[in-house]
């Protein structure tokens, strides 16, 4: 789907189709072109009548790229990612938004699901000053919304993360090493979203471009602010989530050594047990031992309940116990 804003003269109108005129030098007209999934006759826009680099054309009407920005000869071609973080799948689903920004105009490629531009296209429909800042401009506001539908996730996940934690230190679960690894991979999806969006927006913020001036790279400026804040985030998450697992692998560890003493104990009472039965159970003349001649069992057992009194008593005193 192809949505045209034009805004001419304090207003902002909607178009069926792109003038090759507007595009021209000496328009004052401010154009956004959105293409929401588009087929690929309306992706020929791109080529056709803005006559974008085949390169960059490609980019924009493949599959997700990593977040980057470069300069053409007369525009700037950005990709940006949005996230939805899905809880039940525990991944971050990014959704790639391609911009390009030229002197009057703004044309933005994405799968039809971008939260952000479908917000602004409703806006401009209302308001007729959001094309009037400019292109450059409305590439602010739509970035600036991709990078504030960012905090709602980030704290979903940290709420997430104490939630766990709180279930590893007072130990209600026995097996977490499923939750927490799903968590480390929702953090490394993260990771690999917020940094390289973080140094494209910051280029922008550098004032390496003409079309972004003084008042834009300042805005510029706060949404990197806002994604430098976020990667680090995703830092101290993952250093979290690392103690998180390290301290549920050393309860288990501790679990397993306070089974292995009580199986020590066990074993070593019934080791010397075990030799007085063996002994006074064979098959020999009774004379052959002490206590032969008379009936065994009391006194034999009189002595295992006492080698385990005194071992249980002596390994209480050394704290084994």
């Amino acid at each position: 789907m192809v949505s045209i804003f034009l805004h001419q003269n304090g207003g902002t109108t909607r178009a069926d189709e792109v003038n090759p005129a507007w595009l021209t030098p000496e328009s004052d007209i401010t154009l956004w072109v959105d293409l929401a999934a588009p087929t690929p006759e309306e992706g020929r826009l791109l080529s056709d009548v803005f006559h974008f680099h085949p390169l960059s054309v490609e980019d924009a009407l493949s599959a997700i790229h990593h977040p980057k920005i470069e300069a053409y000869e007369s525009y700037l071609y950005l990709i940006l990612h949005g996230i939805d973080f899905q809880e039940d799948e525990h991944w971050f689903a990014t959704r790639d938004v391609d911009f390009f920004l030229g002197r009057n105009y703004l044309v933005t490629v994405h799968d039809g699901r971008s939260r952000s531009i479908a917000e602004l296209r409703e806006i401009c429909d209302r308001n007729e000053h959001v094309l009037g800042e400019g292109p450059a401009g409305l590439l602010h506001r739509i970035v600036d919304s991709m990078v504030d539908n960012y905090r709602p996730e980030i704290e979903g996940l940290e709420q997430h993360m104490n939630e766990l934690e709180d279930q590893v230190i007072l130990g209600r679960r026995e097996n977490f090493v499923r939750d927490i690894l799903a968590l480390k991979r929702d953090l490394s999806s993260l990771r690999r979203v917020v940094i390289p969006q973080r140094d494209a927006v910051g280029r922008l913020a550098r004032r390496e471009f003409p079309t972004i001036d003084d008042e834009m790279a300042f805005r510029f400026r706060d949404v990197y602010d806002q994604l430098v804040r976020l990667s680090e985030e995703a830092t101290m998450f993952q250093d979290r989530v690392t103690g998180i697992l390290e301290a549920h692998l050393s309860t288990i560890s501790n679990r397993l050594n306070l089974v292995m003493k009580v199986l020590t104990v066990m074993s070593t009472i019934f080791l010397p047990l075990t030799v007085l039965t063996g002994m006074w159970g064979m098959n020999v003349p009774l004379p052959a031992f002490p206590g032969g001649e008379t009936p065994q069992f009391w006194w034999v057992a009189a002595c295992m309940v006492a080698i385990s009194g005194v071992m249980l008593v002596l390994f209480w005193r050394k704290g084994w116990l």
